[in-house]
């Protein structure tokens, strides 16, 4: 690498040049919230066992994650046992104190006693938890999703269902999640969260309302969720300016979720978008796995806000984040794509000719991040565009090895191997090589779940097991 001899802000103009203008709220009164564990995991074909989940915990927690939403209890037997385990750890401090752990419930007294109950297994007091209890702001959300459910919350008929109109639904739906909030602080618990799904297509001016009404209750966090991932930073900049103000979440008289999923890619955008106009809890997910297109993802959140904007989290290791994506790829059986931005494989790897002969110069002539800052690897591969530097650069760094074998590191030598590498690569191009991996890489996916096929395959077991008595 060539040393500069001029500073490189004085070569380039960074990033920050441009957002530096912008307000964020202290970084150490920025929040990281992990959905990986709960809304992550619905990713269809995720599944992570009680043990992976304390296991991811305890990862997270060391990478400087705030809040992590664990389990959704009522769900399944093994979310109930992950939320136990977790909540035990904490008492015995292989979790710091410090973490939220939080478990997801519906507006009823149920989950709400679920969550309780697993608390109690763990040993803990309520108030060692927090829960999210889920409602919504949306009207398509109110009438045609929850309509059924809140006819039956006000003793009304399911008849009525669709000929009700929809300030029927938004009034009752204000009802049902503020008795929920009511019945949880009653119980002792005293970090209530109310998440709105839908609420960037809902109404503004009932989403504050509502979100007043939770407040009310004895709510301490609003989740607004862009549930279909249809967010802009314009419609960020619609919804969370009056929201801050209205529920006065800059003097601290309630916390903001930002919960955003990825559907146009804009997730990380409209997360910083949020957290810039006072969004004190930005949801995010390691490798942003999730519903659809995925969540947020934590890398993209993170480093956005850092290199583009300037704004360094204190507690959050950056230098982990490779870590953290192999191990959720391994446990969720999810590979992310080699280009994934910041934490692929390939991101730091670089084969033309072009490329590398810069980055021999100097990295930052073709590579903005440092691998070293999120736990990376630099290196080459060699093929169709490959030159001869990176061939040379890499033969002396084995110079030691190749010698003590006879071999002579020379232009010669260099000029042999690049021709290999191109003959090689055309050959592994003729062979289908490209065609076989994309196979395999399917073919695994499928297995990670049970596919329709599969389930009338299973119906059909079930049922000849039946007939026969066994």
């Amino acid at each position: 690498m060539v040393e500069l001899k001029e500073p490189l802000d004085a070569l380039i103009h960074r990033p920050q040049t441009f957002t530096k203008g912008l307000t964020f709220p202290d970084p150490s009164k920025i929040f990281l919230y992990d959905d990986t564990l709960r809304d992550g995991e619905q990713m269809p074909g995720v599944a992570f066992s009680p043990r992976q989940k304390l296991e991811l915990c305890g990862l997270l927690a060391g990478m400087g994650v705030d809040v992590m939403d664990v389990a959704f209890p009522i769900s399944s037997a093994a979310d109930r046992q992950a939320l136990t385990d977790i909540l035990k750890a904490q008492l015995e401090g292989r979790i710091p104190a410090t973490v939220d752990i939080l478990a997801m419930c519906r507006s009823n007294r149920a989950d709400i006693d679920c969550v309780l109950e697993c608390v109690a297994a763990a040993g803990g007091k309520p108030s060692q938890v927090s829960v999210l209890i889920l409602s919504t702001m949306s009207d398509l959300h109110l009438k045609y999703k929850l309509g059924r459910t809140l006819l039956k919350s006000e003793g009304r008929p399911e008849s009525e269902w669709l000929e009700t109109p929809v300030d029927f639904y938004r009034e009752a739906n204000i009802r049902l999640i503020t008795q929920s909030i009511f019945y949880a602080r009653s119980k002792g618990l005293t970090r209530v969260e109310f998440a709105a799904e839908d609420a960037s297509r809902g109404d503004l001016e009932y989403g504050i309302a509502w979100a007043k009404a939770c407040v009310a209750a004895g709510g301490t966090r609003f989740c607004f969720s862009d549930t279909c991932g249809v967010f802009t930073p314009e419609g960020v900049d619609h919804y969370f300016p009056p929201i801050v103000e209205a529920l006065k979440v800059r003097e601290g008289a309630c916390q903001l979720t930002a919960h955003f999923h990825n559907d146009f890619g804009l997730g990380a955008i409209n997360t910083v978008r949020a957290v810039m106009h006072g969004a004190t809890h930005p949801s995010l997910t390691a490798n942003s796995i999730g519903e659809r297109a995925g969540n947020t993802g934590i890398h993209q959140f993170v480093m956005v806000l850092k290199e583009l904007y300037g704004v360094t989290l204190p507690r959050f290791r950056y230098d982990r984040l490779t870590e953290l994506r192999r191990a959720v790829e391994n446990a969720s059986g999810v590979p992310i794509m080699q280009h994934e931005p910041i934490i692929g494989e390939g991101v730091f790897t670089h084969e033309s000719g072009i490329h590398t002969a810069g980055i021999l110069i100097h990295p930052a002539i073709y590579q903005f991040i440092r691998e070293e800052e999120v736990g990376g690897t630099h290196r080459f591969v060699f093929g169709k565009h490959s030159g001869a530097g990176a061939v040379e650069e890499v033969l002396k760094a084995h110079s030691a090895e190749l010698e003590s074998q006879g071999v002579r590191v020379d232009d010669a030598l260099v000029a042999r191997l690049l021709d290999a590498v191109k003959e090689d690569r055309a050959r592994m191009i003729e062979s289908g090589h490209a065609q076989k991996a994309i196979a395999a890489h399917y073919e695994g996916m499928a297995q990670l779940g049970v596919g329709e096929e599969q389930l009338v395959r299973l119906a059909l077991a079930l049922n000849a097991r039946d007939r026969s008595g066994k």
